[in-house]
């Protein structure tokens, strides 16, 4: 179990603070919604959730195998639904690995990502469109 504890700050914006490191987090509306979006909204959290999830994965897969991940990275995107009740549509991923990366791992590489926890704990209508890019 991992505590965070949020306030309310007024203005669409609450303070997150992380248990066990007290990281501070601002997160704000966004500005489609009433807010000011000067920070991260919660369904931009998610979108971003999963992103650093899939690297976060592959790279624990990639430090068991003596893979060097190093300058990889992540691109999310989130779309909302434009209709019925507001809600997150569909989330983009792409992640860009850096030079190097040998053949017979990179299959390996992509499940981990596939499989990352929080790709599992979001909801089956959720559209996730993933796509890995390499160098070489």
């Amino acid at each position: 179990m991992v505590a965070q504890n949020l306030n309310y700050e007024g203005t669409l914006r609450c303070i997150a603070k992380h248990g066990p490191s007290g990281v501070i987090l601002t997160t704000d509306a966004p500005t489609d919604n009433m807010g000011r979006g000067e920070s991260f909204s919660p369904s931009d959290l998610v979108a971003t959730a999963l992103a650093a999830c899939k690297l976060t994965t592959m790279a624990i897969f990639a430090e068991r195998h003596g893979v060097k991940l190093d300058g990889s990275t992540a691109y999310a995107e989130k779309h909302m639904t434009t209709s019925g009740p507001r809600k997150i549509e569909r989330i983009v991923v792409r992640i860009d690995f850096c030079a190097g990366i040998a053949d017979d791992m990179r299959p390996k590489l992509e499940n981990a990502a596939l499989a990352c926890p929080v790709a599992k704990s979001l909801s089956a209508e959720l559209q996730q469109q993933v796509t890995f890019h390499y160098p070489d």
